[in-house]
């Protein structure tokens, strides 16, 4: 009987051992991907996401917006400061994911598959060419889609 009750109680800790782990883990990713938003991001859209009037795109309650385009989810990704940013593919991938819930989790789509390192591996290789006439297009479609009016630039 005593025997069983220390299985009990040691299965018990396992358990309680495992999940705080796994709970750890997430936090830690979590963690990590806000800093290296920080290091690598928010020096143009800044700590909150707000971006700059005429120059630097919003996250704030805009980004997710691109997920509901053709070629939007691949854009947010292949903009040159995301693509080239000097981490490897899965802290990218963390980056992507946690920014969007973040800053646009409001306008997520139901929907919403994250990133992988695996999709964020094949899309840095390809490389966006006219960023600025691709974007027009994009929120031609948010804004035709969606049924708003402002573009995340202009405020």
């Amino acid at each position: 009987m005593l025997l069983r009750k220390n299985s009990f109680f040691v299965s018990l800790i396992l358990l309680l051992a495992a999940l705080s782990c796994e709970s750890f883990a997430v936090d830690n990713r979590s963690a990590l991907a806000r800093q290296n938003y920080i290091l690598n991001c928010q020096g143009c859209h800044l700590a909150d996401g707000a971006g700059s009037k005429d120059k630097v795109p919003r996250l704030t309650d805009f980004v997710a917006y691109f997920l509901y385009v053709e070629g939007g989810r691949e854009f947010i990704l292949q903009v040159p400061g995301a693509a080239n940013a000097p981490i490897n593919d899965g802290e990218l991938a963390d980056v992507m994911n946690w920014l969007l819930r973040n800053f646009s989790g409001e306008q997520l789509p139901e929907n919403f598959v994250p990133y992988s390192s695996d999709e964020v591996g094949k899309l840095r290789k390809e490389p966006m060419i006219d960023i600025i006439s691709r974007r027009a297009t994009l929120i031609k479609r948010i804004q035709d889609k969606i049924g708003i009016s402002v573009d995340g630039l202009s405020g």
